[in-house]
């Protein structure tokens, strides 16, 4: 089969390379999936610039999500059945071995594409939203990066719960993108004035902000009393330092989401999440939003993670391996 090798760390993506090498044989426990779209991530650079805090042993395949058809399986997957799931490394190929209890059933009303978007962003942005925030209908919600991907889950998430959503994006260009899939209002972050706007439009500020950007102080100004803001990531470079007085004049929590570590500290909680993404699924209150064009074929992630970089995407970014061998 096909696969993105990395033998050493790279410079950035312009350096992946395809290579042909075994196809992996599942063991105890695990599925082999026929890999159909790849969900590109920004942290897939970093990884294999040796830059992420995940740093695999050489030679590794990079890629954490994925969707694709089981071709061997294991506990409740059989042949034929259609999963989307995650793994540390290893999506950039035709066929990956997961162990069975990192996929799921891809639900009726989404594709291979929407899928392979969906595992990270959604429960991140759930858990964010309501295991953290406790978001409430009619609150306003201030979601950052709101176009692209776990932005976008935090606008259709808010709004399926009754929220009144302001989506901020980097440009005008996306706001048509986020107005479409359930803002109500739309604001350019990167205007010196955008705070004043949150204040207008509100009247007394947000009740929650979702931050995947590090705007956390400068959000501060147009937070609400007794707002919670949720640190979910710093896109923008830097890790920020926070004025303490302003969390205290507002009477305002801020508090991190880490989807990530609940399987080791309330895996309780993963079946909960995911049960309501399910059923927001089937609703069709939730839909992964997929950035056009598709980038076919392996050697065509470079291109993908460069278009990531350059942030002139939307949604989730996907890459399709352009002939999948039969086994």
């Amino acid at each position: 089969m096909k696969a993105i090798v990395v033998k050493s760390w790279l410079k950035g993506p312009s350096d992946l390379e395809v290579k042909d090498v075994p196809v992996p044989k599942p063991k105890d426990n695990q599925v082999l999936v026929r890999v159909d779209s790849v969900g590109a991530n920004f942290f897939d650079i970093l990884l294999v610039q040796g830059k992420y805090q995940i740093k695999p042993p050489f030679p590794f395949t990079p890629g954490a999500e994925f969707s694709g058809t089981v071709v061997r399986g294991s506990g409740q997957f059989k042949a034929g059945d259609r999963v989307f799931g995650s793994n540390p490394t290893g999506a950039y190929a035709e066929y990956i071995c997961v162990p069975s209890h990192q996929c799921f059933p891809i639900p009726s009303t989404l594709s291979f594409e929407q899928a392979a978007g969906m595992y990270i962003t959604y429960p991140t942005s759930y858990a964010g939203l309501v295991l953290r925030a406790r978001l409430q209908p009619n609150e306003w919600v201030l979601v950052h990066a709101a176009a692209g991907g776990v932005g976008i889950a935090a606008v259709q998430i808010a709004r399926a719960l009754g929220a009144r959503v302001i989506a901020a994006v980097g440009s005008r260009e996306k706001f048509d993108v986020c107005m479409a899939q359930g803002a109500h209002h739309c604001i350019n972050y990167r205007e010196p004035d955008w705070t004043a706007k949150v204040m207008e439009i509100t009247g007394k500020g947000a009740d929650v902000v979702y931050d995947p950007v590090g705007l956390v102080e400068k959000s501060l100004k147009c937070t609400a009393w007794n707002g919670r803001v949720v640190v979910v990531g710093f896109a923008a470079g830097a890790i920020e330092k926070i004025a303490a007085n302003r969390i205290l004049l507002k009477n305002v929590s801020v508090v991190g989401v880490h989807w990530g570590a609940y399987v080791q500290n309330e895996p309780e909680k993963i079946p909960e999440v995911w049960s309501r993404l399910f059923e927001l699924a089937e609703q069709k209150k939730i839909t992964p939003v997929v950035y056009e064009p598709l980038f076919y074929g392996l050697h065509r992630a470079k291109d993908a993670l460069k278009a990531i970089a350059s942030r002139e995407t939307y949604g989730k970014v996907i890459v399709k391996p352009a002939e999948t061998s039969k086994l």
